[in-house]
């Protein structure tokens, strides 16, 4: 069973910056291997809906990002270590939220979820 682990939230000031980490295991238990997963960075802030912040395929590298966001977020990986990254810069009160990593062999799909790791931005 393919299992996420987030962490790294916490409490920043606005202009701060935090990086996350989503640590996956598990992907030899369904014969494939973490380089085979798209993995997403997700967050749902209090209140509204769960919105997706930035995704990448890990075999390729390719990224993709909520055009909003991409200019302070960076998302990458790290291979050797199963691990992805969300490097987020120059935080806003608005980013605040709880950010989850999911993953899927069909990067359009993200049905395994991660707990979250809450991050809030004070003003």
């Amino acid at each position: 069973e393919v299992q996420l682990v987030e962490s790294g939230g916490g409490l920043v000031q606005a202009g701060g910056s935090l990086r996350l980490s989503c640590v996956g295991s598990g992907f030899a238990t369904e014969g494939f291997t973490f380089e085979d997963y798209g993995i997403g960075w997700f967050r749902q802030a209090p209140g509204k809906e769960r919105e997706g912040v930035s995704l990448i395929n890990i075999a390729d590298g390719r990224t993709f990002y909520l055009p909003s966001l991409e200019e302070r977020f960076t998302i990458s990986s790290d291979n050797a270590k199963n691990t992805v990254y969300l490097q987020m810069n120059s935080l806003k009160p608005e980013d605040t939220g709880v950010y989850f990593c999911a993953a899927d062999l069909d990067i359009r799909k993200m049905n395994i979820w991660g707990k979250g790791t809450p991050v809030t931005v004070s003003s």
